[in-house]
This record gives C-alpha cells, structure tokens and sequence, in this order.
C-alpha cells in the first residue's frame, strides 16, 4: 500500500465561530493518477475523497473552535448520499455546521456542492483530542495561512 499526503481543500472561504460554520473552496485537479482507476475513459472523483473534503473543511471549524489547542480524528461518517458526479476541474464549494458537541466528541453536518447543485452530504462524527506533539501543532498553524484560515476569527468566536 502507498499512501500519499493529500491536502483536499484551497482555502477556507468564511469561518463564523458564533454560529459553528465554516466554508471552503476546492478545485478538483484535472489530472491525477487517481482519475486513471477511477474510472478510465470515465474520471470521477471518489466518493471517499468528497466525503474526506467534508471532513477536512469539518475539522478546520473544530480547530478553529478549540482555538487550535485540539484537533478532530474523524470516527464516524453517517447518512452519506452522493447526489450527482464530480468531475475534474470542477470547482467544489464545502459547508459545515456543528450540529451536536459533548463527551469529548463533536456531529457535523457537511455538505459539498458544484455548479450550484448538491454532491453530497453526510452527518460526520469527531473525536476531539489534544495535538499529539508540538511538531503536529506547528503544521497545522502553518497549513492554516496556506489555506487562508482567518487567524482574526479566533478572537470573534
């Protein structure tokens, strides 16, 4: 097995931490070595990476949140749908809400959209913990100016 880092996610576009939302932007590349198995002739983005761009999108309200002390491990993912097909070069617009936050977990619902018309949406669950060590925490803080997270709606929220 090879697994690649992947950043699935542009940049943040909005970050309300009164009302528990975010949004994001993602382009789709329009060339990848997954789209030669996904299909061939036929090249789709894999549901499991719309449903990994909710989750990332997700996971920076929750940091966010948390005032990047804590971060998200994705635990559950329920209610899935895939509405329609995302090809490449489209252009992904993501949104999450917190929905329900306790016992050291957090429900987001989450939602992806191209061409104003609905992919997918799902109910995704988080298990909130500390950074496991110092050099995690300092690439996520980096990651955050290259995807444009606004550092000033710490101090809104």
């Amino acid at each position: 097995m090879r697994l690649e880092y992947f950043q699935l996610i542009d940049r943040i576009v909005e970050v309300k931490l009164a009302d528990r939302k975010i949004r994001s932007e993602a382009t789709v590349p329009t060339a990848s070595t997954i789209f030669e198995g996904h299909f061939p002739g036929y090249p789709l983005m894999p549901g499991v990476l719309l449903i990994e761009s909710m989750a990332q999108t997700s996971g920076w309200l929750i940091v966010g949140m948390t005032g990047f002390k804590r971060m998200p491990f994705l635990a559950a993912v329920k209610d899935a749908k895939f509405r329609n097909f995302v090809s490449p070069g489209q252009r992904l617009s993501l949104s999450a809400q917190l929905a329900h936050e306790g016992s050291g977990y957090m429900v987001m619902q989450a939602s992806a959209t191209a061409d104003g018309k609905l992919v997918c949406n799902a109910s995704l669950t988080f298990r909130i913990m500390d950074f496991p060590n110092a050099d995690m925490h300092k690439h996520m803080l980096d990651l955050a100016k290259k995807i444009d997270f606004p550092m000033e709606a710490l101090a809104d929220g």
